[in-house]
């Protein structure tokens, strides 16, 4: 089994944490039009966004929910969060194979771009499950790999270039194994295409110098930009 990278999360978000926030906080209005038409919550559950870095996620959703918990292993990018959350919103540290939380406490767990950061995605899905109560929902948002292995290769290995603490980039059908695997049901999927301006996402990683060169080299788009692939994924564990 893989390492934990716990480590280099903390030290790649850490550093990156004023960058991360700002990035962030331009997304929230976006992210929350989407989910009330993806997700459409009901306004009384209360949530959890584990692997909530800056917060675009929790911040997003509270205003649509009763409560929302955000959780991440980066104190910089928590202490960030706090600072334009509302009531509703509480922010902890916590790792999100090993979630602080009772089983069944949650109504809505969610977690957005998080998995190709973590060592072992499968534990991280697995307590997205354990904390979701009978017949709540499971969201899912991350980048997602190639059907062709040559370019998921490629793919992954310009992203570790760009940003140390990627481990890897799972495909459509490695995160529906994961849910099926965990007992759930798919409510809705969708895909979306993302161009990506090559220097701004550099500098979002604080990927400089040496490693920055041969990032732009391995850039699967070019030395400008990139294409990215990404899934939305709604889910319900089964009462």
């Amino acid at each position: 089994m893989a390492e934990s990278n716990v480590d280099d999360v903390r030290a790649r978000f850490g550093a990156t944490a004023e960058l991360v926030a700002g990035h962030a906080a331009s997304q929230i209005e976006s992210v929350r039009e989407q989910l009330r038409r993806f997700v459409a919550p009901a306004g009384n559950e209360r949530a959890i966004d584990s692997g909530t870095g800056a917060g675009t996620l929790a911040l997003a959703l509270a205003p649509l929910v009763r409560e929302v918990v955000g959780v991440d292993i980066v104190p910089e990018l928590l202490e960030r969060a706090r600072r334009n959350a509302p009531a509703n919103v509480t922010f902890v540290e916590g790792d999100a194979i090993e979630l602080p939380f009772e089983s069944d406490s949650f109504d809505l767990a969610c977690s957005r771009r998080t998995l190709h950061h973590i060592a072992h995605a499968e534990a991280a899905v697995a307590e997205l499950v354990r904390v979701t109560a009978p017949g709540g929902r499971v969201f899912v948002d991350d980048q997602i790999a190639p059907i062709d292995p040559l370019a998921a290769f490629e793919l992954d290995r310009f992203e570790r270039a760009r940003d140390p603490s990627h481990t890897r980039t799972l495909s459509d059908a490695d995160f529906r194994h994961l849910f099926e695997v965990n007992g759930l049901v798919l409510v809705r999927s969708q895909f979306q295409t993302h161009t990506r301006k090559l220097d701004y996402y550099l500098d979002l990683a604080g990927c400089e110098g040496d490693a920055r060169q041969r990032a732009v080299q391995l850039s699967p788009g070019g030395p400008e930009e990139y294409v990215a692939e990404s899934a939305w994924y709604l889910l319900m564990k089964p009462g």
